[in-house]
């Protein structure tokens, strides 16, 4: 049970910016709810991350997925891949990843890209954690 000077607290710590708007900001790019929180070396350190393990993704000629296909696995990898926000959608707009995979080494590129998503997912949720209070710095 949460004591008054607790709960006084948590409703300081809310950030002015809406908690759903950090969200949707910080899945479409990536840091940018930490940067609306002026969590600043945070959203930096996760922008660095998250575009560095994408942009390797592709530099080893990953694939990018798409939706229309009927198998779990590249369901799956799609949603991975759609976590990166406007990096998907600019390499999907680019025509990057769009060859499918004949190397090993573009099967390490393409888990590239879904863990890219995947953290950034992670880090857009924890922006909103921080934003409603439910987690501290």
């Amino acid at each position: 049970m949460a004591t008054n000077a607790q709960v006084v607290t948590r409703v300081q710590d809310k950030s002015p910016v809406s908690p759903l708007l950090i969200l949707i900001a910080g899945w479409l790019i990536p840091g940018a709810g930490h940067f609306l929180l002026r969590k600043w070396g945070r959203g930096a350190l996760l922008l660095v991350s998250v575009v560095a393990m994408f942009s390797i993704g592709i530099s080893l000629q990953g694939k990018v997925y798409v939706p229309n296909t009927s198998e779990l696995l590249d369901i799956l990898n799609f949603v991975g891949d759609l976590g990166a926000g406007c990096l998907y959608f600019a390499a999907r707009a680019m025509d990057l990843g769009a060859a499918s995979v004949q190397t090993a080494v573009a099967d390490y590129g393409s888990k590239f890209i879904v863990v890219a998503g995947l953290l950034n997912f992670i880090c857009a949720v924890d922006a909103h954690s921080l934003a409603t209070g439910r987690k501290r710095s």
